[in-house]
This record gives C-alpha cells, structure tokens and sequence, in this order.
C-alpha cells in the first residue's frame, strides 16, 4: 500500500505543573525555569503512515524535533532511561499509553502503534533537548470510522482501585491548587493483603505518574521522590495549576510486568 503521510507541525509552548506560562518542569516535579525560554523556539513536526489512520492498525509515527527555523536539533539528554516519553491519549482519556520512540539521529524519532478505536486521540512527546530543559510537545489527530460511546470523565469516589492483583489506594496530602503537595501510591496485594516491598524499578526509578486535566491541555510528568523505593509506597511531589478535574495514571512493575492505575480527582 502507498504511504502518505500527514505532517503536523507543531509551535504551542509547554504547559507545566506550576501553571507559569511557558515554564518547563523537571523530573522531580519542581519547577525549572531554563525551559521557560527554550520551548518557545522548538517545534515538532508529526507524521502518521497510511493515507489514513484506522483502529486496531499498526500506525507509523514519525516525530520530527526542530528550532524555530526548522533546523534539525540532534542531541537530547536521556532521562529514566529514554530519550523521549511518548504519550497518547484518548479525548475522554479511558485510554492510555505510555511508549518510547527509537531515535534515528537529526532530530529524528519514529515508533509503531495501534488506536484501539476511532474518535481524536492527544499525543506528547516528552523531551529534554539537550541545554534547553524538560519541555513537550502535543497534537491532537483523528483515527478514522464509528465514533465509539465516550465515557464521561468523573472523579472516583473511592482512591482505591484494583488493578493486575494490586490493590493500590493513592493519598493526597492536601488537594488544593497551586500548591506543592505530595501524592502516595500505597500497594498491596489484593487478595491478602500484604505490602507489596518487590516493586522493580521501571525506566529507573519506583513508578512514574502522568497527570492531565479533563481536557488533556495541561500535561504533568512526575518522578517519585525517592526513586530507589520498593514499595509498599512509592511518593511523588507535584502541584496542580489550577482548580479542576484531573486524570491521573500511576505506573509501576512487578515481577517483570508494568500495571498501570489510573484515578480522578477533582481539585477545588
């Protein structure tokens, strides 16, 4: 089949945890201001394969990272061990992935996935150009055929969820906006009980959380605060910009295989 491919390019500046315009958030979920300059003149240019994107069909992505004159930027710094998190959501965000994009050198990332139906899904790169700070970049595309029943996206009225023989209970602190608070995931095994304590590091550390709010315009990537933990816990620091609904997805791994723990929470 012949390829066509459609090209996005991409100018919008970063959202952050801090709700400071143009700002970039490090890996620990602090504020760092060298992003806050540097987003503004990186662009990325996105590229699906296929003449048209279908559910449940291997689709080619391309991300093309450049300079605000369209010059390729070569070098990134890894972080937790890749140099770009990508992540792809659905509108009504009961879908969620988190994979990471081979880089082919120039500026250059490409990774194979499938949407698991129609409707408009947000994709994030997540990178750190190297000297430039934490920043990403989103655009939303449409997969093609019957719009499925979208779920409306509603805070949970219990934080305790089972997921993969976990039962996973997250605590917050405070829940207020604007403010640093701290998130902990407490894990148990469902059946009896138990601490989990043989929690395995994914990408380098305990678990990682992405955060969205209701309409996926604000995007939060946080790193727990001591990333050698093993669990029972596995805590992470954040701060919510403003009042809302937000998504949350914890992801962690056990025995060789990463669960995923999605919440919603409403912050006044």
């Amino acid at each position: 089949m012949k390829k066509v491919a459609i090209s996005i390019v991409l100018t919008a500046a970063l959202l952050t945890a801090c709700g400071k315009s143009g700002g970039s958030m490090d890996h620990s979920g602090m504020t760092q201001e060298a992003g806050s300059t540097q987003a503004g003149n990186v662009q990325a240019q996105f590229k699906l394969s296929g003449d048209k994107t279908m559910p449940k069909q291997d689709t080619t992505i391309t991300i093309k990272i450049q300079d605000k004159d369209g010059k390729s930027i070569d070098k990134f710094d890894t972080v937790h061990e890749q140099q770009m998190h990508f992540i792809i959501v659905s509108k009504d965000l009961s879908f969620f992935n988190h994979i990471h994009p081979d880089y082919k050198g120039k500026g250059e990332f490409t990774v194979t996935t499938q949407f698991p139906t129609a409707g408009d899904f947000k994709m994030f790169a997540d990178i750190t150009p190297t000297g430039m700070g934490a920043m990403n970049k989103s655009q939303w595309i449409t997969v093609q055929g019957d719009l499925p029943v979208q779920k409306p996206i509603e805070p949970d009225a219990s934080l305790t969820k089972v997921v993969d023989g976990k039962e996973v209970t997250l605590s917050i602190d405070h829940l207020m906006a604007g403010m640093e608070l701290n998130l902990n995931f407490n894990i148990k095994d469902a059946q009896t009980k138990k601490p989990v304590t043989d929690l395995q590091p994914y990408l380098g550390a305990v678990g990682h959380v992405v955060i969205l709010t209701q309409d996926a315009e604000n995007y939060l990537h946080v790193h727990p605060t001591d990333e050698k933990a093993s669990g029972p816990d596995a805590k992470f620091m954040t701060t919510f910009p403003h009042s809302g609904v937000y998504k949350i997805w914890g992801q962690f791994q056990q025995n060789g295989k990463v669960f995923t723990v999605p919440f919603v929470v409403k912050v006044p």
